[in-house]
């Protein structure tokens, strides 16, 4: 994208134009959540004002127009990450979407197909958020089941040398980020799949970073469910989507369980609907989701192509331009790897925070902390580290800022000395 055209895509962003302590904001946080543009703001206030109603209930015009619009929005999301609109079931976030998957997984209520028991065996990887792991570890203090990981190297990438050894013919799970939350590199998913696929393991994908910010089609993935939060994708929060293959969803037993989501009740026992109105009990977040199709199409009037390269290239620049500081340790792969425009780095002997502090001060957001990756954190011989992350609004300019401010930062505490 050329610097005009990054420049009107700014003037959608309302917040874009603050100030932060005496500078304009430079906003490099969207891993954590993203800004919203003028034209999801406008569609959730539309919808509101002028067609609020309970969905998929009541026969009136408005209830009519508000199911309409909130399934049309589920339409969009499905196109743009290559499904049926029936495998896509609305949560309230990537984290209740897992959940909802190792919950019913371990459910008697599951069929052996797809249960999990004692003795099977669920797999992540040593670099995943937290979302993608404490689910998986309750299930399997739920079910006796055993969990294992694919490890990092120093460098945090996958040991893929090790897939013949860690998924097993036991293995019923396999779950893994599509891109790291903290290292920007987008997985060797295709070693990775092959392997699950041998040992007939379900394949869970967290794509939390990968849709908002690259080509996503989860059907030529091969995938059998993923997860995505409408928040980091230009959309409000409290909205989150989970895609599952037909066949898994249909086995699948809810998680979640009430109004909107049955077809008969007695006294004794109740029978639910098909996928995905099973998985979507009680009054849904209607006008966030509403608000999410508007997001969608924003990314798609933009191009998912021309968005992947830009963060391609300002990932590259935060790599190259942080690995040419003293004292400055950049996690993940190199400027030349395949990344979105987000980078995490430390900066030796500087605690994460006082560095943020710093760059707080100059009106530059940046994340602090373990960013939810303990582990992988650990695994790299940290604590913590600062994230800069960029989107589809991120100037050179100001990723330039932020070297400068992480430059100044080094030299004031004499980092690298």
């Amino acid at each position: 994208m050329t610097a005009d055209e990054i420049d009107r895509i700014r003037r959608d962003f309302p917040l874009l134009d603050s100030e932060v302590n005496g500078h304009r904001l430079v906003y490099l946080d969207s891993a954590a959540t993203s800004q919203k543009p003028r034209q999801v703001l406008d569609a959730e206030r539309a919808y509101l004002e002028h067609r609020n109603a309970a969905v998929h209930r009541g026969a009136h015009t408005l209830a009519a127009l508000a199911t309409e619009e909130f399934e049309e929005a589920r339409e969009k999301v499905a196109r743009f990450v290559g499904v049926d609109a029936g495998e896509i079931v609305w949560t309230s976030n990537a984290t209740e979407g897992l959940n909802l998957v190792a919950y019913g997984l371990g459910s008697a209520a599951a069929p052996a197909s797809i249960r999990v028991r004692e003795g099977d065996e669920i797999v992540v990887t040593e670099s995943e958020h937290h979302a993608n792991l404490i689910p998986w570890q309750q299930l399997a203090l739920r079910t006796g089941a055993r969990l294992r990981y694919i490890p990092v190297d120093d460098q945090g990438a996958l040991r893929l040398e090790t897939l013949g050894d860690v998924i097993t013919e036991r293995t019923r799970v396999v779950a893994l980020a599509h891109v790291s939350n903290v290292l920007g590199g987008v997985a060797p998913l295709g070693p990775v799949i092959a392997r699950a696929r041998e040992v007939g393991a379900l394949v869970v994908l967290d794509a939390c970073q990968s849709v908002p910010h690259l080509p996503v089609d989860l059907r030529a993935l091969d995938v059998d469910l993923a997860v995505f939060s409408g928040h980091k994708m230009l959309a409000p929060t409290g909205i989150g989507v989970l895609y599952g293959r037909r066949q898994v969803l249909e086995a699948l037993p809810p998680f979640l369980t009430g109004g909107s989501m049955i077809t008969t009740v007695t006294m004794e026992a109740a029978e639910f609907l098909p996928p995905p109105q099973r998985f979507e009990a009680g009054t849904q977040r209607i006008s966030q989701v509403v608000a999410l199709g508007a997001a969608v199409d924003y990314l798609e009037r933009v191009g998912m192509d021309r968005i992947a390269e830009h963060g391609r290239r300002i990932g590259a620049r935060l790599v190259a331009g942080l690995s040419g500081i003293r004292g400055v340790r950049v996690l993940g792969p190199g400027a030349g790897g395949d990344r979105v425009g987000l980078a995490a780095f430390d900066l030796a002997g500087v605690h994460a925070h006082d560095v943020g502090q710093i760059l707080d001060d100059r009106g530059i957001a940046v994340r602090v902390g373990h960013h939810c990756a303990q582990p992988l954190h650990r695994r790299l011989g940290l604590t913590a580290s600062a994230r800069a992350s960029g989107t589809l609004h991120t100037t050179d300019a100001e990723i330039d800022l932020l070297l400068q401010g992480v430059e100044d930062a080094a030299a004031f505490f004499g980092a690298g000395r």
